[in-house]
């Protein structure tokens, strides 16, 4: 019977095969760069805000070998708002993108091509209530619960479009849930609760793409099934309940989300005929998350801090002999986090997080705390210039991510920017599996 080679590296960072990276509050509608771009006011239709949003051009070159432009990509983002009555609000959202660069190659296969080529798809689509202390959300929404910088943590809840693997913007990343939202406020005290009839899943994308999260390295002989995703019924739906708090300064919160992983797990058989081959299928598990986020404003110093214990989730297992290739493994997942204003109008970030197994199975790919940090600088000079730079790195082996760019606010509403993504480390490690992805790319967006 074949086996996986035991001198494979246990590799992988924080959130190995599962990418539980955390990010900004989409309320804050950061980047995960901190950017911030004004839009022009519009000219208010009747009981509505008109049509805002961008328009952008995306073009980026992977530079491995061989090298081939992997986007070409127009994107149009368009939403509009208003009021209904006294208390009664309204939100519709809807993206469309084209991607040009499937025309002019043929170096993706045809399901690829079919899944990313063109895309139109429902944003934020929403009913606002609000009635004393209490504020009503029903519709397609995004919720936020975790505010790292560059990684998701406490943000369980919306689902993300991962196939440019954790590199867009993460409010562009985000897929609203289809949920009903009921919040209630009094004095420093807030209540959350939230249910998804039915749920969103992550894109992760089709086998063949840049950033497919392939569960082994590419030079195993391998087939992958169709995602299987839950039948919507009543087993399947989410529900969650935030309680926070906001004392001397310090703002706290605690929450319990009962939900189907966002996330896909892959799941493995073995064909032995004609040819050994690992068949996978990518599923998704039935978890519970237990959390905690606590920020603190001490002046040109904000810490942050958040964790998320997770029960029910399966991992990859390099065992070539275990049935299904996973096991369930329980996780906590903590980071804390400082960010310093600096002269010059200069930023600085500082992270450390780490991810504990608590029934570690010595045939999974992590190790049994996996630890890492993040450095993020940014500084903005002659008024409408920023330069930034990015570095994701784990601390149990050489695997790392760094992101330089530069953006140019040239005109009102007018942004183009300018970057790379350099990937490092070994095969199955959260960035070494994607370092024949290296690439470089420019954007030009206009907001409206």
């Amino acid at each position: 019977m074949p086996s996986i080679p035991q001198h494979l590296p246990r590799l992988t960072l924080i959130a190995a095969l599962c990418f539980n990276f955390g990010a900004h509050a989409a309320d804050d509608r950061d980047s995960l760069f901190g950017d911030d771009i004004p839009t022009a006011p519009s000219k208010p239709a009747a009981g509505g805000s008109g049509i805002k949003g961008f328009v952008q051009f995306e073009l980026a070159r992977t530079t491995a070998t061989p090298d081939h432009w992997s986007k070409m990509r127009t994107r149009a983002d368009l939403s509009s708002q208003g009021k209904l009555g006294d208390g009664l609000k309204w939100k519709l959202g809807a993206r469309f993108d084209y991607d040009a660069v499937y025309g002019i190659n043929d170096f993706y296969n045809s399901d690829v091509e079919k899944n990313q080529r063109f895309n139109a798809t429902l944003r934020e689509n929403y009913l606002d209530y609000s009635a004393g202390n209490w504020d009503f959300r029903f519709g397609k929404q995004n919720v936020v619960w975790g505010e790292m910088v560059g990684m998701f943590f406490a943000d369980v809840v919306s689902a993300r479009d991962l196939r440019e693997f954790i590199l867009p913007d993460f409010d562009q990343m985000r897929i609203p849930q289809w949920a009903a939202r009921a919040e209630y406020f009094a004095d420093d005290f807030h209540a959350e609760l939230l249910w998804i009839p039915v749920a969103s899943y992550d894109n992760i994308g089709k086998p063949g793409a840049e950033f497919y999260p392939y569960p082994l390295s590419k030079d195993f002989s391998a087939q992958y099934k169709q995602e299987l995703r839950p039948e919507r019924n009543a087993e399947n739906m989410n529900y969650g309940l935030r309680l926070s708090t906001l004392k001397n300064g310090w703002d706290i919160s605690g929450f319990y989300y009962r939900s189907t992983d966002t996330n896909p797990t892959f799941y493995r058989d073995i064909v032995f005929a004609p040819t050994p081959t690992f068949v996978f299928q990518a599923r998704h598990d039935r978890i519970h998350q237990f959390g905690s986020t606590l920020a603190k404003d001490f002046g040109d110093v904000v810490l942050k801090a958040e964790a998320v214990y997770t029960r029910g989730r399966n991992f990859t297992v390099l065992n070539a002999m275990d049935s299904d290739g996973v096991t369930p493994q329980n996780t906590l997942d903590w980071a804390a986090g400082l960010d310093f204003t600096l002269p010059a109008d200069t930023r600085l970030n500082v992270q450390l997080f780490q991810r504990q197994f608590f029934n570690f199975n010595e045939d999974i790919i992590p190790d049994r705390r996996e630890n890492g940090y993040s450095l993020l600088l940014n500084n903005k000079f002659f008024n409408n210039w920023e330069a930034q730079a990015l570095f994701i790195s784990s601390t149990n082996r050489p695997d790392w991510l760094f992101r330089p760019r530069l953006t140019w606010s040239f005109e009102r509403n007018w942004r183009l920017l300018v970057g790379a993504d350099v990937f490092k480390g070994p095969p199955l490690g959260m960035f070494g599996r994607y370092d024949q992805q290296d690439r470089v790319y420019s954007e030009i967006r206009y907001s409206f």
